[in-house]
Formats: structure tokens, sequence, C-alpha cells
């Protein structure tokens, strides 16, 4: 199995949720429905992680690309 790709999308993916460390969406939820009559009522999901989470995977990356140059020379 090849780790050097594996790390390279984990130091990519950590290095984003560094900086980016929530993200939100919106879904539509139906309020009241007499008939032709609708009231919808759009309703706003955050989701937020540590940054913490971002350095665990950085660091999980550059540990995969080191053992795995190790492995290979």
């Amino acid at each position: 199995m090849k780790t050097k790709p594996i790390g390279i999308i984990l130091i990519v993916l950590g290095i984003l949720m560094l900086f980016y460390n929530s993200f939100n969406f919106t879904t539509t939820e139906k309020v009241v429905d007499i008939g032709p009559i609708q009231v919808n009522k759009e309703v706003n999901h955050p989701v937020a992680w540590s940054p913490i989470i971002g350095i665990v995977l950085a660091v999980g990356g550059v540990v995969l690309l080191v053992v795995g140059n190790k492995k290979n020379g």
C-alpha cells in the first residue's frame, strides 16, 4: 500500500481544516401546509471542529510520508 498519496492528502486536509474551522448548510423545513398554502422556513446548520483536528491530520500525513520514504529508501 502506498502511503505517500495518503500522507499528502492528510497534510492538505489538515491545512485546510486549520484555516476553515467551520461551514454552514441550509435546509428548508415546511412549517405550515394547509391545502394550497405552504409556509417554509430556512434553517441554518453550522458544523464546526477544533483546529487541533487539522494539526493532528497534518502531523499524521507527515508521519506517513516519513514512514513511506524509509520503507522505500
